[in-house]
């Protein structure tokens, strides 16, 4: 049986685009083995899903309140969602 998996939408305010910040947060969540995606909104903002290990998703979420050093994030919307398996990727932007 394995591990326990859960899933969180995030929406991540401030200066978040044109700084890396999908890049490395993709680098990040690889680093973590959580699984989903991650893609820059019309509004300015970035969105992801990640999926993995209580312990993994916290960590995610934890770096997402921070970003890359380029950063400014303002702040950081957690939400429950379905679980996600593939491994994580950038998406097109919306």
């Amino acid at each position: 049986m394995g591990l326990p998996v859960e899933s969180r939408r995030l929406i991540i305010q401030g200066l978040v685009q044109g700084v890396a910040y999908r890049y490395h947060m993709t680098e990040e969540a690889r680093s973590l083995g959580i699984c989903g995606w991650v893609r820059n909104r019309r509004d300015g903002s970035v969105e992801a899903l990640v999926s993995g290990s209580a312990e993994a998703v916290a960590a995610i979420i934890s770096w997402a309140r921070h970003g890359p050093p380029s950063a400014d994030v303002t702040h950081v919307a957690v939400e429950l969602a379905e679980a996600f398996r593939d491994e994580f990727a950038e998406w097109p932007s919306v």
